[in-house]
């Protein structure tokens, strides 16, 4: 036995974990929680534990699999898979040309080395516009307005969690996420941390979340309302004279703009629109301006509604006008040690952000940092007409359960010429798949945060080699996607693996080379990649973004330190940190100055009907973990929450069933009557509904739930980036025995 030390990939968190490994049986034997490591300090949640549950899940995809002609999956090696392909996927293209293949990216990709390093190399030699990810529904509002505001979607302002003397928290919900573009392990104690020390807490959320529940002060918003909320706060900051820019005032632009912005929205104009009490609304603005330090942060509650992109941009401007970005205890903008664009090039300075470059076939909708909402991904692939999508690669992805109108999307993937996954499993998407190709269990391959250090409350860098050996003949991840790009360029399939990687290794070198700015300024490429030697693939180009980055630290420095390395806590970075054209921090974008009209058009609308919202639980991180027992065990918990008010007028008993329908779905799910929502919200999780035939996951298809995403729809997006509406969702709600009882179901709203 021996213990080895990395990072959890399940979650953001980026916890440390402690492995009992016993490497003659290949597996682990205890999993705890790394009691030194400079971040995580221990902590450890169900998930961490649930890694040993991965890496043994008899249901993992271990080889490549290749679909029969009865529909079934039958295992190939890797040359007859990939020959396959080479057979399949240029055919495609010279049918129907580069836009014929689509790709879509799963969250499990943002933390894989092989997809973030090689992933780029991969899509620019498909050279399709039809790239799509489970950013458009999830976070790409926030990071839209980040761009728009700072220069780049990575330039997000992150809450200084242990130095806040007050956090204001909107559509998160920290305690079940671990935090989400917020890296932050036992967000439970650090919040609880900020009540200790005489800090306050107050959620903005239509539901009692667990964090809620932690909170001084919980405002149970109507769903969709946030950005008409932090309006008004703007409003009475500004009305009453509460704004101060402090140390930020000198990198400013636009602060007189979004003054005049505000003066529309009064709390006595909001109140009704968003269920508050206008004190109470005044109270918060009040409280937040006078608070020594103060953060307002919102997350998936926040962006995946009608105003996300509107409703981020707001919550960073209230953080700007009370002197609280840039500053300890405010919102502050990490410095990892590697791969973060605001790192790199002229400080203060660059391009900016635009959007909408290209647009989607069928209903013009506009890319998004390079990317197309995810919500058009199925008539791409079911409307007939030139550049109709008819191949499609999908990596660490479940898109028939994560996206709009899942019905429709599973339709269509039946439909394609040919298909290829990167995965662990057969789910509910890649069971539609010609070629499945499996990735190394988390434990058999290295592991490094270039994302979420990019989004942590504190600058760390840490970096985990495999804990165990790959199994004979599996390759590493980075060596799948360099293989098919050899496919995709015409190198067939026993393409020079190392020939391309070193070929994407002196383009990396050529950029530093190139940049007045990086400390390889000048330097010979072929000089830089002997330095960089023996290493070769991922570890490769994790050591040129270490040396060339702004600790200039070493993967060597990094293996030496199995726990870690604290760089210390967040510090002012502005205006560094900037890329804008102006060099300042734009408070008042034209597109989102622009969509303040809908805000106002929003104060009249009806509100007369129940709406839908999602959830999330701790032990759950979307779809692909309901395979674990560890994980699903305990109370079910893809039930339909339901306040007891609505539950009465609608005749639903607790512990019975209820039929949700929305415009383009039904579904039919357990009822779980609780005070913790709102009057006429009600709430299922999102992930579930793994009763498919086809996918193979014994352990989910026992506790399989509903599919929420059947319910969404695909027409509904918010304006700005195309991101899918998933909370406020019109349904009409009604007991599954509705016709013995003589019930009618609630009018859905509007």
């Amino acid at each position: 036995m021996t213990v080895a030390f990395r990072t959890c990939p399940l979650c953001e968190a980026t916890c440390g974990l402690a492995l009992e490994v016993d490497a003659g049986a290949h597996t682990v034997t205890k999993v705890r929680g790394d009691a030194d490591d400079v971040f995580s300090h221990g902590f450890l949640c169900p998930k961490g534990v649930s890694i040993k549950e991965l890496h043994d899940d008899p249901d993992r995809v271990r080889t490549p699999l290749i679909r029969q002609a009865d529909g079934s999956f039958a295992p190939a090696s890797w040359d007859a898979a990939f020959a396959l392909i080479a057979d399949r996927l240029p055919a495609v293209v010279e049918r129907g040309g580069k836009d014929a293949v689509a790709a879509y990216i799963g969250n499990p990709a943002a933390h894989s080395l092989g997809f973030l390093l090689y992933g780029k190399a991969l899509l620019k030699a498909i050279g399709t516009k039809n790239v799509f990810s489970a950013s458009t529904v999830d976070q790409y509002p926030k990071q839209a307005a980040s761009a728009l505001m700072f220069g780049t979607g990575t330039t997000v302002a992150i809450p200084d969690l242990d130095r806040t003397d007050y956090l204001l928290c909107l559509g998160a919900n920290p305690l079940a996420s671990n935090g989400s573009l917020m890296t932050a392990p036992d967000a439970r104690g650090r919040l609880r941390a900020i009540r200790a020390r005489g800090g306050t807490l107050v959620v903005v959320d239509p539901r009692r979340s667990r964090s809620a529940a932690e909170a001084d002060v919980h405002l149970a918003i109507r769903p969709g309302t946030d950005a008409l909320l932090v309006m008004a706060l703007l409003h009475v900051i500004f009305d009453e004279r509460l704004d101060a820019l402090a140390g930020a005032a000198d990198h400013v632009a636009g602060l007189d703009e979004v003054r005049a912005l505000a003066v529309d929205f009064p709390p006595e104009a909001v109140a009704d629109a968003c269920g508050l009490d206008a004190d109470a609304i005044r109270a918060v603005a009040r409280d937040f301006a006078a608070a020594p330090s103060a953060v307002a942060y919102g997350r998936i509650g926040t962006t995946t509604q009608a105003f996300g992109t509107t409703a981020s941009w707001l919550i960073d401007v209230l953080n700007v006008v009370t002197g609280n970005l840039d500053r300890p205890g405010g919102a502050m903008f990490p410095l990892p040690s590697a791969g973060l664009a605001n790192t790199k090039g002229e400080p203060g300075r660059g391009r900016g952000a635009k959007f909408g470059r290209w647009t989607s076939r069928v209903r013009g909708l506009g890319e998004t940092f390079g990317e197309l909402p995810v919500a058009c991904l199925a008539e791409e692939i079911d409307t007939p007409g030139e550049g109709q999508v008819r191949a499609l690669i999908t990596v660490a992805g479940n898109p028939v359960l994560s996206t709009p109108n899942s019905d429709r999307l599973a339709a269509a993937l039946d439909d394609l010429d040919f298909m290829v996954s990167i995965d662990i499993y057969v789910n509910e998407t890649t069971r539609h798949a010609d070629v499945i190709l499996p990735s190394p269990s988390p434990l058999e391959k290295a592991h490094f945060d270039f994302v979420f250090q990019g989004f942590a409350i504190r600058n760390y860098a840490n970096y985990s080699p495999p804990v165990l050996e790959r199994p004979a003949g599996l390759p590493d991840e980075w060596e799948t996607v360099l293989r098919l790009v050899g496919v995709v360029t015409g190198q067939g399939p026993d393409a020079d693996v190392a020939a391309i990687d070193e070929l994407i290794a002196r383009a990396a070198i050529g950029r530093e080379v190139g940049d007045a700015h990086s400390p390889w300024h000048g330097r010979d490429v072929d000089d830089a990649l002997a330095e960089l030697a023996p290493r070769v693939g991922s570890s490769r180009l994790i050591d040129l973004m270490l040396r060339t980055g702004p600790y200039a630290l070493t993967l060597a420095d990094l293996e030496a330190k199995p726990h870690g390395i604290d760089l210390g806590a967040l510090a002012p970075r502005l205006p560094e940190v900037l890329r804008t054209p102006s060099g300042k921090v734009e408070l008042a974008p034209p597109a989102l100055v622009a969509d303040v009209a809908r805000l106002h058009a929003a104060l009249e609308e009806p509100r007369d009907g129940i709406v839908l919202i999602g959830r999330r639980d701790l032990r759950s991180n979307n779809s692909w973990m309901h395979n674990l027992p560890l994980l699903v065990r305990g109370p079910e918990r893809c039930t339909l929450h339901v306040h007891p008010d609505d539950a009465a007028r609608l005749r639903l008993a607790d512990g019975g069933q209820a039929t949700i329908s929305s415009r383009v779905g039904t579904v039919t799910a357990p009822v779980e009557v609780t005070d913790d929502i709102r009057p006429g919200v009600v709430s299922l999780p999102h992930g579930w509904g793994h009763d498919r035939d086809g996918a193979d996951m014994a352990v989910a298809r026992a506790h399989a739930g509903v599919n929420s995403n059947i319910l969404t729809d695909e027409a509904e997006v918010e304006p700005l980036t195309g991101t899918a509406v998933l909370n406020g969702i019109p349904v009409t709600v009604s007991p599954v025995d509705a016709a013995a009882l003589g019930a009618q179901p609630l009018a859905a709203a509007g």
